[in-house]
């Protein structure tokens, strides 16, 4: 039976107590109503549900980094009670009798550490409960997590599972936040969308599955005045779905605490004297009945570590795995880029295993084997493993299989690859080991390398039997090692021009403060919707454009409608640009600039998107505005470092439509890509039947429009809104398409018609998409399964062809023994860091490399541009 992990949400616990209880004091004046709800809930919750491990989050302070996206976040609520705080310190102090742990964090909510508790305990095979009296929590319901919700007071409640949780509001617990987001949450001054309320949130969920579908179906929906709502608040549906998902992937290290339970009798006896918990102190010995029995049985069943100690034990070993020429392991990693190490590492040989401590005589020695190619290397998430041997001055050669990569190509949906989760799929069970000891010692590593052992030939098996191991070998494989060294690499900031820059809009933003108060006629919060609002529409009498339930919106939306209108509008637009720059790109990235290199380390996630393309996080490089005076300006902070001249930018010409032409063999598209010709006037010409000369910068832009949107399953709705035309128009537009680039057609209805039948579409390289929704009775499901099947095979594509020329341009550079090195995969864009003598030659090898990486039936295009930095290179 799995072991039972309860993380108890503190802050709301307590403050039910509080409110549920009438007012207890001590003798001397104490208050302690609070103290003595929560304790007697604890005791019941282990007395009933006897868990192995227990912890207990708490809130610490206001402010989150929710209020940095939305300022108003839970800025209604009144200050706690002065007898409710003094009881917090004393909740705290019970905690510690009864030997539970407790955490906060600042910056995060107790709901984030619960959520990221949650998901490293589900991953380590545990039954997760979660004791709450907020119904937020129960988004984070899944197979392995129940949420025991309190009903009235702290005692009565309810426990919900997925299936109890579908019952009541029929809906999935991950689509919470998509309900939130549309009704709001007044507790937490989320706002939602105006006239939107439960019934009709669910209503709408149920139908489109998602706020992102309920947008994108507007016009579907039934009722105007709810329309214009939804039309109107989109950003603010948006927003109040991202401040009310509670974040499962805090970086905060939880692996050094030990969550079981550790009872101190006699402070237990002290602390229930000292509150007068009279019947609490008479059940002091029942509360924990053979507690340290219940630990020597805990210890017995983690599994035993074969640690080898002994010299000549290790070196008899090296020959062995020489030998056999194959090396099954797992590691045990710490520290962040540059300076990755391993502390130790399991493998297993002819059935045994055997863990090694890097701290051991001879671990040297053991070090030669990683860089031998002849030896067969097979681990789970051997990016790490590329980290660490960078670390420690060597590298890994002859990786044949990564079971997390092989687990993301059979499953390229899947919300997580961890080693608990691909056992119990692929052979039935989790683990019952307590995931918190294994983190942090041996045990862990001797567990993982069972599980990697068992799982890889079916993984592989897997990849056969789905004609998925060419991709696997040839590009994904090969990719791990590329993007470890990218990110060990990382790009130089020049520190110097961000501190100025910093300094210079910081001034500017002061001046632009100025003279918004100035044209206001009074200070005021420019961040505050609600206080903006006033200011706009009650004090100088702007328009209205629309309201919110907690006023006037404010957005970007409604501002750029008033520019011109009164000075302060375009003021305040200058502003709120100027202040996310500073905000979000300048002060943002100072921490993320390593002490060691000078540079920023960015990680690339590549398995991640369903598509293949590569995401990127710490920061988010890729998420840069590409065309506009912001985007240029972070990108002239990113320089050549030491002992390079320039950084070049190799981005390929319109992938995709090239990519559309070869795989819908589309005569037009193929012609207008063979003679070179500008593909969206050729477009606008056909669409519009006007000749190419006469196509207007506008027809231009529109074809434009037409073409991209074809590759993203646009529709009628969705091209009128790019293109400003009616949505009669904009079907025209596509029909035209069509009618003249009938291949396209062709190729996406033969891609409908294959989902609809294998349930799946593939890419050129064979990467499949799984489409569970496409033979869906609902007609909006349905409807977004076969656009995803008309778009996948050519994003997904490109993807693959980006992938394939990172490593053929990693694999040129290194073969001619040249110093320039790959920095960034940006979308369809490689940036290098290149010295002056070999701009020419890395040119060359860089462009033949992208342009060959994959044979279409059109030409691929690469434009390679230098710079001083990574604006001048664009």
């Amino acid at each position: 039976m799995p072991e039972k992990f309860i993380i108890i949400d503190g802050s709301s616990l307590v403050h039910r107590a509080f409110y549920a209880l009438p007012p207890l004091t001590t003798s001397n004046g104490q208050y302690t109503n609070a103290v003595y709800g929560f304790t007697t809930m604890l005791v019941k919750l282990l007395g009933e549900l006897k868990p192995d491990y227990m912890v207990v989050a708490f809130d610490k302070g206001k402010i989150t980094f929710r209020n940095d996206v939305y300022a108003e976040y839970k800025a209604q609520r009144k200050p706690t009670p002065r007898e409710l705080s003094e009881q917090f310190p004393l909740t705290k102090e019970v905690l510690a009798a009864l030997g539970i742990r407790e955490l906060e964090e600042a910056g995060y909510e107790g709901d984030d550490i619960i959520g990221t508790l949650a998901a490293k305990a589900g991953q380590a095979g545990h039954e997760v409960i979660i004791v709450t009296g907020d119904r937020d929590a129960l988004q984070l319901i899944n197979p392995h997590t129940k949420v025991m919700l309190t009903k009235k007071g702290i005692s009565d409640m309810d426990i919900f599972d997925k299936d109890a949780f579908f019952a009541k509001y029929n809906v999935n617990p991950r689509q919470q936040i998509d309900l939130k987001g549309l009704m709001g949450d007044a507790s937490d001054n989320i706002p939602g969308v105006p006239g939107v309320g439960e019934k009709t949130a669910i209503k709408l969920i149920v139908e489109y599955g998602s706020i992102e579908n309920v947008l994108e179906n507007i016009e579907n929906i039934s009722g105007k005045k709810l329309q214009e709502n939804l039309r109107n608040n989109k950003e603010i549906a948006l927003l109040s779905k991202q401040l009310a998902t509670i974040k499962c992937d805090m970086s905060i290290d939880f692996t050094k605490y030990d969550f079981r339970i550790h009872p101190n009798l006699e402070k237990m006896k002290e602390l229930f004297a000292k509150f007068e918990f009279k019947s609490l102190l008479a059940r002091v010995h029942s509360i924990f009945p053979g507690h340290e029995q219940e630990q020597e049985i805990e210890a017995e069943a983690l599994p035993q570590v074969d640690e080898i100690t002994d010299a000549a034990e290790l070196a008899s070993l090296i020959t062995q795995i020489r030998k056999t020429g194959i090396l099954e392991f797992y590691p045990i990693i710490t520290g962040d880029l540059p300076s990755v190490h391993v502390g130790g590492l399991s493998i297993i040989l002819e059935g045994k295993i055997k863990y090694i401590s890097s701290e051991m005589a001879g671990w040297q020695e053991f070090l030669t084997l990683f860089p031998d190619a002849t030896i067969m290397k097979v681990t789970h998430d051997a990016k790490k493993m590329y980290h660490a041997c960078a670390g420690m001055g060597t590298f890994l050669g002859g990786l044949v299989f990564d079971t997390i990569l092989a687990a993301y190509l059979l499953e390229p949906t899947a919300n997580e690859y961890s080693l608990a989760i691909l056992k119990e799929k692929y052979l039935g069970k989790f683990s019952t080991i307590q995931w918190q000891k294994m983190y942090q010692e041996p045990v862990f590593a001797v567990w993982a390398i069972e599980v990697i052992h068992d799982i890889y030939p079916i993984l592989k098996q897997g990849l056969i039997d789905n004609e998925l191991i060419h991709l696997y070998n040839e590009i994904e494989l090969p990719l791990v090692e590329v993007l470890s060294i990218v990110e060990n690499h990382g790009i130089k900031v020049d520190r110097e021009y961000l501190q100025i820059m910093s300094v210079e809009i910081g001034v500017k933003i002061e001046l632009l403060l100025t003279k918004i108060y100035q044209c206001a006629g009074e200070t005021f919060n420019v961040n505050s919707p609600k206080q903006l609002g006033v200011i706009l529409f009650e004090k100088l009498n702007l328009p209205v454009m629309k309201k919110t339930k907690t006023g006037y919106s404010t957005d970007a939306e409604v501002l750029e409608k008033l520019a011109g209108q009164h000075a302060i509008v375009d003021t305040i637009l200058e502003y709120r640009m100027l202040a996310k720059l500073k905000s979000t790109y300048l002060d943002g990235m100072v921490d993320l600039i390593s002490p060691a290199t000078g540079r920023i380390h960015t990680t690339f996630n590549q398995m991640v998107t369903a598509t293949g393309r590569l995401s990127s996080s710490e920061p988010n490089l890729q998420n840069i505005p590409i065309r506009t005076e912001i985007g240029k300006k972070i990108r002239e902070l990113f320089i050549p470092g030491a002992g390079y001249d320039y950084l070049m930018s190799a981005d390929y010409s319109q992938i995709e439509l090239r990519v559309l032409a070869d795989m819908s063999g589309d005569a037009n598209l193929i012609e207008s890509f063979d003679k070179e010709q500008d593909v969206h006037t050729r477009t606008a010409a056909e669409v519009f039947e006007v000749p190419m000369e006469e196509v207007t910068s506008e027809l231009r832009s529109r074809a434009k429009a037409v073409n991209f949107g074809i590759v993203y399953g646009i529709s009628d709705y969705g091209l009128s809104r790019d293109t400003g035309v009616s949505r009669k128009e904009a079907g025209r537009y596509i029909e035209n398409y069509f009618t003249k680039y009938n291949g396209v057609k062709a190729f996406m209805d033969k891609s409908v018609g294959a989902a609809h039948q294998q349930g799946y579409v593939t890419t050129l390289l064979g990467r499949r998409r799984y489409l569970p929704d496409i033979n869906s009775k609902n007609f909006n499901q349905r409807s977004f399964a076969e656009r995803t099947a008309m778009n996948t095979p050519i994003q997904g594509t490109a993807a693959d062809i980006i992938k394939k020329a990172m490593v053929d341009v990693y694999r040129a550079l290194q073969k001619e023994k040249l110093k320039s090195r790959i920095l960034l995969q940006v979308h369809d864009e490689l940036v290098l860091e290149v010295p002056l003598g070999e701009v020419e030659q890395v040119s060359k090898i860089v462009k033949e490399a992208m342009e060959q990486s994959v044979a279409l039936k059109v030409p691929l295009v690469v434009d390679v541009k230098i710079g001083k930095n990574w604006a001048d290179a664009k």
